[in-house]
């Protein structure tokens, strides 16, 4: 049976790998490696600065692809996704067909979390549905949000209180912000909101050398979290922040 490990490699730090995910690594003879183009080679770099770093042996390869994009134009958002999934899916069997053999591990090395707003578990069982054989294991990693709540100094949860984790997208839905954490906002949905009494705890690159955090009442600091943000994007070519929302008690 082929192996394929999902590893979690945290936010940015290679110094948040976790011990289990250091042991994981040192089992792999194949990293499969997405390439998403020129502006995110820094992305690719971090990848091959951990494996570097900490694999003690010489015993592995990396195959490197292009990876489908999604088409970012659609007016059917959820099409979209699955049109992008399944391209993703076709590509992932043809990988793991080809390039692992029977006992060998292959492995993802997944920013964050594996199972928070990450895909790639949906698109493998798309491709154990079609009949390729893995025996697939998952290996969790730090996420972006506990990263956040970190370097801010302050508790996700409050006593009673739930806590919502959404995509960007979905803000505009909410009647009522308690306590609300904003993931994938490209197109920076808190720049909407007219609430006198959020707060907001905003993180990007976090982990990394380039960590940028801004707290503060919206209102105040919401100007400069986009100009901060646009200058960092324009200067690195990409961008990855997420930030919390919060009604004081």
């Amino acid at each position: 049976m082929k192996q394929l490990l999902l590893i979690g490699i945290g936010p940015g730090n290679p110094r948040q790998i976790t011990l289990e995910a250091v042991d994981a690594l040192n089992r792999v003879q194949v990293f499969f490696v997405l390439d998403k183009g020129a502006a995110k080679d820094e992305l690719l770099q971090l990848r091959k600065d951990i494996l570097e770093r900490y694999i003690l042996h010489a015993n592995y390869r990396l195959v490197q692809v292009e990876d489908p994009q999604r088409d970012g134009t659609a007016s059917d958002y959820v099409g979209a996704v699955h049109d992008w999934h399944h391209a993703r899916a076709t590509l992932y069997a043809q990988l793991i067909e080809s390039e692992l053999a029977e006992g060998e591990c292959g492995a993802f090395l997944l920013w964050g979390e594996p199972t928070l707003y990450d895909s790639t578990l949906r698109i493998l069982d798309r491709v154990q549905a079609g009949g390729v054989g893995i025996e697939l294991e998952i290996i969790p990693g730090i996420s972006s949000v506990q990263a956040l709540a970190a370097r801010h100094r302050i508790p996700l949860n409050r006593i009673g209180e739930p806590l919502t984790v959404l995509p960007g997208r979905r803000l505009g839905e909410q009647t009522q912000i308690d306590n609300l954490v904003v993931m994938l906002d490209g197109q920076c949905a808190f720049a909407t909101l007219d609430d006198p009494e959020l707060m907001i705890y905003w993180g990007a690159y976090l982990g990394t050398a380039d960590e940028m955090l801004i707290a503060g009442p919206l209102h105040a600091v919401r100007a400069q979290i986009l100009a901060q943000r646009e200058q960092a994007r324009a200067r690195k070519g990409w961008i990855m922040d997420t930030y919390l929302l919060r009604r004081p008690l």
